[in-house]
């Protein structure tokens, strides 16, 4: 999947797993905001946030990136819990190693991004 990724906004999403998590969410969101996509294959509210989600990384340019967690793959249910998800997908914003805002399920393009204004000083 992470092929269908690259062709919307190349290295602004990228996979990320348990072990690599805080190097690649908690660290780089010292630099810039990383969005971090919670979901599921079985998922179909995930499966209709992630064009939405890609819209929006793409638009804003590289001034924010977004890591998706599969949680279903290795351990990542692990991450799930340490941040009591209950559902999916579930989105989290991380911004110099902490979380500033979080939501559940499928939503429109325009909350997204006044989501991301609302925590960051991106617009």
């Amino acid at each position: 999947m992470t092929n269908t990724h690259a062709a919307h906004a190349p290295g602004l999403i990228f996979d990320t797993h348990l072990e690599h998590f805080d190097r690649d969410v908690i660290e780089a969101s010292h630099t810039l905001p990383i969005l971090v996509d919670f979901w599921a294959d079985w998922c179909p509210p995930c499966r209709a946030l992630t064009p939405v989600l890609e819209r929006v990384i793409a638009h804003h340019a590289g001034r924010i990136h977004m890591a998706k967690v599969e949680v279903d793959e290795g351990a990542n249910m692990k991450l799930a819990g340490r941040y009591g998800l209950r559902g999916f997908p579930t989105v989290l914003l991380f911004v110099k190693g902490e979380i500033v805002g979080r939501f559940s399920s499928a939503r429109p393009e325009h909350w997204v991004r006044e989501f991301i204004a609302e925590h960051t000083d991106i617009e």
